[in-house]
């Protein structure tokens, strides 16, 4: 793997941030090539040169691999998938999630695939919803697979459910109650591997070997929306949900954890925030409000700055920056600061709806519109 690669949702260390140092945005940023991938609002993730996306197009969702340095498409995948257009536009929801010469992906409607990451050759496919009679949530599946060992953790069901990456054999899997949106979020507690995953009314632990629940922090939302992501901070977790929910940090003990603040000062919708030298940075409010982007204390939850000219949108972070991605298709550079909100740079990217995280990997910025128009920016210091 080089350095640079983005292979999993919010990146190998699955909080968001990269590690890459010499990169910039000029006012006029170089496009290096543009694609289109059909609707959706899947990220992307990168991996040895190749770069995958999906999205959805007369009836079938499509999983996109294509070079990472020219847009070409090296294999495509399609299946037949249902628009699933209720409450919003429809189309492809999670991210796939490349490990070594595998990729998988799970669809909204649990059309779960193993494939050749180099040919798109379909190693093995099943559907873990009709398997497991698992509820399908209202806006269907959306949570990356997360490879633990030898398993694939699945949010699907009460408190998810996994497989032998190798076959797709299913190993364990929980109540048929409603899944929230999350990715399992792998944290390692008390000398276990373990997943912290969303569910419709709680964010909860189980061991990834066993499926058995180690906690459970109830957390009721409208809609049942846990869909961003958790952030581990020590032994403190942070937690948050949109439809004027608000945030939560709460202390992880040998019990269930214990909440040490609660507030409505940053209520993460889908897109999950990045924590920076002990402040969150990230999108508060659901895209039809008002919303602004926020820096927030950890330790108290005490707001430090709230800029609302970006409105909603999605964020990584890079060398002590932010790179934050606007609905309106504006990528905005700004310092990881408390002290105020301070903008570095910006420049007009993408039209329509932007709700997919950017991903910047190896010096290029990967970036799309529900439309599944891609667009890769080269951000190398030249």
């Amino acid at each position: 793997m080089i350095a640079a690669d983005w292979p999993i949702w919010r990146g190998p260390a699955f909080d968001g941030i990269s590690a890459e140092k010499d990169w910039q945005l000029s006012s006029d940023p170089k496009v290096l090539w543009e694609s289109e991938a059909g609707l959706g609002f899947s990220s992307f993730v990168v991996l040895q040169g190749r770069v995958v996306t999906t999205g959805h197009a007369d009836e079938k969702d499509t999983v996109f691999c294509l070079d990472a340095k020219t847009g070409k498409e090296i294999w495509k995948h399609s299946y037949a998938a249902d628009l699933g257009d209720k409450y919003y536009e429809g189309g492809t929801s999670a991210t796939p999630t490349f490990d070594g010469d595998q990729v998988y992906h799970l669809s909204r409607w649990g059309d779960l695939f193993c494939f050749e990451a180099a040919t798109g050759k379909v190693i093995w496919e099943k559907n873990v919803q009709k398997e497991t009679e698992a509820n399908l949530p209202d806006w269907g599946f959306a949570g990356a697979p997360l490879v633990q060992g030898g398993l694939l953790i699945l949010n699907v069901g009460k408190a998810g459910m996994a497989v032998e990456k190798a076959t797709g054999k299913i190993v364990w899997k929980s109540e048929v109650d409603n899944a929230g949106y999350s990715s399992p979020y792998p944290i390692t507690w008390g000398g276990k591997q373990l997943a912290v995953i969303g569910s419709g009314d709680a964010y909860l632990a189980v061991d990834v070997k066993t499926g058995n629940q180690v906690w459970s922090y109830k957390w009721n939302t409208r809609y049942g929306v846990n869909a961003a992501d958790p952030i581990l901070s020590g032994d403190m977790l942070f937690i948050s949900s949109g439809y004027n929910k608000g945030c939560t940090l709460v202390k992880l003990g040998s019990g269930n954890p214990e909440k040490v603040w609660e507030n409505k000062t940053l209520k993460n919708q889908f897109n999950s925030s990045v924590l920076i030298d002990d402040h969150l940075y990230g999108i508060d409010g659901d895209q039809n409000s008002r919303c602004a982007l926020k820096c927030v204390r950890l330790s108290d939850g005490q707001e430090m700055w709230a800029e609302k000219e970006v409105g909603f949108g999605s964020l990584m972070a890079a060398d002590g920056r932010l790179i934050v991605l606007s609905s309106k298709g504006e990528l905005i550079i700004a310092k990881a600061t408390p002290d105020k909100f301070d903008e570095t740079s910006r420049a007009q990217i993408l039209n329509g709806k932007c709700w997919s995280a950017p991903v910047l990997a190896n010096g290029l910025l990967y970036a799309r519109n529900s439309e599944g128009h891609v667009v890769c920016l080269d951000l190398n210091k030249k």
